[in-house]
């Protein structure tokens, strides 16, 4: 595997058109390349369509959209992995919130279906039922990069560490939280959650976030934190989105600093599953 990985974390503020969508994306993109040149460039859940109203129908993509068409021909231009957080993807008659990786030469492959899904009723708040209109994953997925291997998640799931036990088990180089993030749970969890998930996976961790207020073209408005960050396996914050406006940042990963913290603390040799 090559022993380092330049990685590009973009934050978005994506709303309820996928043509408005897609033009940040090319833009982020043609920012990113003018003066850096990432192997990898993650973008946040819900990146080509943000539900701005709660309950609106989501229709979903199919894998035949012209938009994957165009997202294949900007992976080939910039010789790019672009990795989206998620769409709402029809898949085998079911609508999933999904991930999907563009390769640098153009194919487009669903990868990861979210696991758990946001059924939450924050005091002060309109209930937000994901359920309502994705089905479940079913299982956890590592991609690969030039031989690192990835393991993948979306947001909500950032609160369950088993799922991250088992790509620590698996000893993955690279965790991608890709996240809508409220902003209420955002101030309280947000930073706190993805340190501990990179410390205890001793795993490297991107988070590209949604942020800022989104504003529909169909009505309603949704306010999301932003933040988005790059944590290294000792927990260290090494690149970050310190805001909630549209931009990105570049960190270079190593096999050596990942070496390097689980010399220190062997924690698979050390690592004992609790009996029930």
């Amino acid at each position: 595997m090559s022993s380092e990985l330049v990685i590009a974390v973009a934050q978005m503020t994506s709303i309820d058109d996928v043509d408005a969508n897609l033009m940040q994306i090319e833009a982020l993109l043609e920012d990113i390349f003018k003066s850096h040149k990432p192997r990898l460039v993650g973008f946040p859940e819900n990146c080509l369509y943000m539900r701005t109203k709660e309950g609106e129908k989501i229709l979903g993509f199919a894998l035949t959209d012209a938009v994957f068409s165009k997202l294949s021909e900007l992976a080939k231009k910039y010789d790019t992995y672009l990795h989206l957080g998620s769409v709402p993807l029809q898949l085998e008659g079911h609508l999933y919130n999904s991930s999907m990786l563009v390769t640098p030469a153009g194919e487009v492959k669903p990868t990861y279906q979210k696991l758990h899904l946001f059924d939450i009723h924050l005091e002060g708040q309109k209930p937000i039922r994901e359920s309502d209109v994705f089905r479940h994953g079913q299982r956890p997925s590592i991609i690969e990069v030039d031989g690192w291997r990835i393991g993948e998640t979306i947001c909500y799931d950032i609160r369950f560490a088993e799922l991250f036990s088992q790509y620590a088990r698996k000893e993955v180089d690279l965790l991608l939280v890709p996240a809508a993030f409220l902003v209420k749970t955002g101030e309280a969890h947000w930073e706190i959650l993805l340190r501990a998930r990179a410390i205890e996976s001793q795993s490297y961790l991107i988070a590209s976030a949604q942020g800022g207020t989104h504003m529909g073209v169909n009505g309603g408005v949704r306010e999301t934190y932003g933040h988005s960050l790059v944590v290294d396996p000792w927990g260290a914050v090494v690149g970050q989105v310190e805001s909630r406006n549209v931009g990105y940042a570049i960190a270079t990963l190593t096999k050596e600093r990942i070496d390097g913290v689980r010399r220190q603390i062997p924690m698979k040799f050390h690592r004992r599953l609790p009996v029930a």
